[in-house]
């Protein structure tokens, strides 16, 4: 690694490293992996908006502030006192993972399609992180519709059979939510992403809301989603 020559993500992890450090960026400085935490899940978001719009630059760009933030975190993580990690730890940690979840790639194990890719990739998972329920690990901060996705596939790859939840009686909103947890259902059965393809409507339906208060405009015909 000495020799190696010098890159951009090494240059990127100087700057940070400059701007963490006295002298340098006071408000760098502040920070702490918690107040860090909204700019992360809204780099994250800006990322997808670029990817919707098909900006290929944006996205280019938008992945960089999406890096800064995992530069920003690591070197946060190399101040701990008592357990520090660096950059270095996160990059050989997931070259670690990735090569044990991919044995048919770097192993001897073979797969018939990636549906089996997913399914051997959720046992290795609760296999390395000793789950006691499929459910366990979920990222619950994950929006609801995809939220709901994630849950469904971990049971259909479970293999168990599970009734869904009856609407409280005296929740007249869980019976929406009964039935959007079907919505959901149904969309991963037919192969569709429920989250991305509400977004992908929303976001027609906000082009079209743009249209009609252009009030100088004549009416077109309603979007049609690709």
């Amino acid at each position: 690694m000495a020799d190696r020559p010098a890159s951009a993500l090494d240059d990127a992890v100087e700057v940070m490293d400059r701007l963490r450090s006295p002298g340098g960026c006071p408000w760098d400085a502040a920070q702490s992996h918690r107040s860090l935490a909204p700019f992360l899940l809204e780099e994250a978001y800006e990322v997808l908006d670029a990817i919707d719009t098909g900006d290929d630059a944006a996205l280019r760009d938008e992945l960089g502030d999406l890096l800064m933030q995992v530069l920003f975190h690591a070197r946060l993580a190399e101040e701990n006192e008592s357990d520090p990690w660096s950059i270095e730890d996160v990059a050989t940690g997931l070259v670690e993972k990735l090569r044990r979840r991919h044995p048919h790639v770097f192993g001897e194990v073979t797969v018939d399609g990636a549906a089996q890719v997913v399914v051997n990739w959720e046992h290795i998972k609760a296999a390395e992180r000793e789950r006691s329920s499929i459910t366990d690990g979920m990222p619950l901060g994950l929006p609801a519709l995809a939220l709901a996705a994630k849950l469904l596939a971990r049971l259909e790859h479970s293999g168990l059979t599970v009734p869904s939840p009856a609407p409280g009686a005296d929740n007249p909103a869980s019976v929406f939510g009964v039935e959007l947890l079907d919505v959901v259902r149904r969309a991963g059965a037919a192969g569709v992403d429920a989250e991305q393809a509400l977004r992908e409507t929303v976001l027609a339906y906000q082009r079209e809301i743009r249209r009609a208060e252009r009030v100088d405009e004549e009416p077109g015909e309603p979007e049609t989603l690709p």
